[in-house]
């Protein structure tokens, strides 16, 4: 089958260039949501949009303790067709037996749209002299997860970082980074002004957050830029979906209303890089008068981010509100030799499950999902309001539903659903496309890609995976 030409006119050619073309790849993202790892090449330019891990394609194959062996490299992952068969792609070490020859990086960087797995989870195995390009507060939040986080490794790249008004000159290619509203802070789309066009590619991005302001700015500047392709997450675009569209806004009336109805602890559980859904929970304790108590690893993104003066967030080391909890390791006596090094920066002002047990009618306890071992200690009272904040799928934060309602029906907390979505509404999208109005559209990141064709009046190219798609 030949390769889609897409033809732009001579008012939509940007800065006097003859026509060229620009080839896309797509490698993941392909009808699932998440995976995202697509090839651009241009002029002798080739770089990837994200570099992800595909938890569709993943847990096709692999699951507990079947999982792919370090000893095959990436032999396992390219036998099921996770990770592209590529030279000049990857680190020599995870070449053996694959096929693939040991070369000289034949790729000219990674555009890292946000710091979420399914976006960064696979650059471990990319050649370490490949240059990664993401937003300043995407690297700290990556230094905090390695350090924070056992056996996780992004791997040893150089790490070029920016912010919104910087312009990246990668070989052919301009890039234009721009912030968009998602749920974790940095994240980013990019204006990529090839030798045939510009090629918008938003990210993951949502219009009903605290930060919609710079969604809208995204996609003002990304019809300014007359796009020949834009690339959009669909990630809500399906047959149907019955989540309500909170915004933030809705979420903290929705939990301050629950908060304000109890005299008990109340737990609430959110992804752990979601800051501003830590900034709805934190200025609801500072209302409600309760002490914000959370986990060391939720503390030290904290912590790290604040290295980043264009970001704010409360100090943890003094703010009155907030409280780190520490849980009992190995001599079960706190004490400091016990914690790795990231973990001792709370330990001076850290509450245990004591604290939380004694004082339950003054606390907002964030619980981590992998962590409800600590109701065992904590024993909170029959009738602790469990506050849910999440529900985004394909995410390495989630546990098995049954599972979780199993341990909240056996010590008698009320199940509290409340959630704005990282991610734009079916609707959303389609207003989004309409706006940017590109000549084509491929929608990606999502299961129902066809749905887009029939909601909007733009030519909409649903692709396949590992298939060249060539546009001049």
């Amino acid at each position: 089958m030949r390769p889609l030409m897409v033809r732009f006119t001579p008012e939509r050619e940007d800065f006097g260039r003859k026509r060229h073309m620009a080839k896309l790849t797509f490698y993941g993202a392909v009808r699932e949501i998440g995976g995202n790892k697509i090839l651009l090449e241009d002029n002798g330019t080739r770089i990837f949009l994200d570099f992800g891990r595909s938890f569709g394609a993943m847990n096709q194959y692999f699951a507990g303790y079947l999982v792919p062996r370090s000893v095959n490299g990436i032999g396992d992952y390219l036998e099921f067709d996770i990770l592209p068969k590529i030279e000049g792609l990857y680190r020599g070490e995870m070449l053996e037996d694959t096929g693939i020859p040991v070369s000289q990086p034949q790729i000219d960087g990674v555009l890292i749209s946000h710091p979420h797995v399914d976006h960064i989870g696979s650059l471990s195995v990319v050649h370490e002299r490949i240059p990664v390009y993401c937003g300043e507060i995407s690297k700290l939040i990556i230094d905090a997860i390695e350090d924070s986080t056992a056996g996780s490794n992004f791997g040893d790249h150089d790490f070029k970082t920016f912010h919104t008004g910087d312009q990246l000159k990668i070989g052919s290619l301009l890039v234009e980074p721009i912030h968009v509203d998602h749920s974790v802070p940095g994240a980013y789309g990019y204006i990529i002004h090839a030798s045939c066009g510009a090629i918008v590619f938003t990210g993951d991005l949502r219009m009903h957050g605290i930060r919609k302001d710079m969604t809208e700015d995204f996609i003002l500047r990304a019809n300014k830029a007359k796009p020949i392709v834009l690339i959009t997450e669909a990630t809500r675009v399906m047959p149907s979906d019955a989540r309500q569209t909170y915004s933030e806004e809705g979420v903290h009336a929705e939990v301050k209303k629950i908060v304000s109805g109890t005299d008990k602890l109340v737990l609430a559980t959110f992804y752990g890089r979601d800051l501003d859904r830590f900034k709805t929970f934190y200025k609801i304790a500072k209302e409600s008068g309760r002490q914000f108590v959370i986990s060391t690893k939720l503390a030290y993104l904290l912590y790290k981010v604040r290295e980043d003066s264009k970001f704010s967030v409360p100090d943890v080391l003094t703010d009155e509100t907030l409280r780190v909890y520490v849980r009992r390791k190995k001599s079960g006596e706190y004490d400091e030799k016990d914690y790795p090094k990231w973990e001792r920066i709370f330990l001076e002002r850290a509450v245990t499950s004591d604290y939380v047990r004694g004082n339950q009618s003054r606390i907002i306890f964030n619980l981590d999902l992998f962590n409800f071992q600590e109701l065992i200690d904590i024993k909170p009272e029959p009738g602790s309001p469990f506050i849910h904040s999440m529900s985004e799928p394909f995410s390495e934060e989630d546990i098995n539903d049954e599972l979780m309602h199993n341990w909240l029906d056996h010590f008698k907390l009320p199940f509290h659903q409340v959630h704005a979505s990282g991610h734009c509404a079916g609707a959303e999208i389609m207003e989004l496309i309409k706006r940017i109005n590109p000549q084509t559209v491929i929608p990606i990141h999502t299961e129902y890609p066809d749905l887009v064709s029939s909601g909007v009046d733009v030519e909409t190219l649903i692709v396949e995976k590992g298939k060249e798609y060539s546009f001049s």
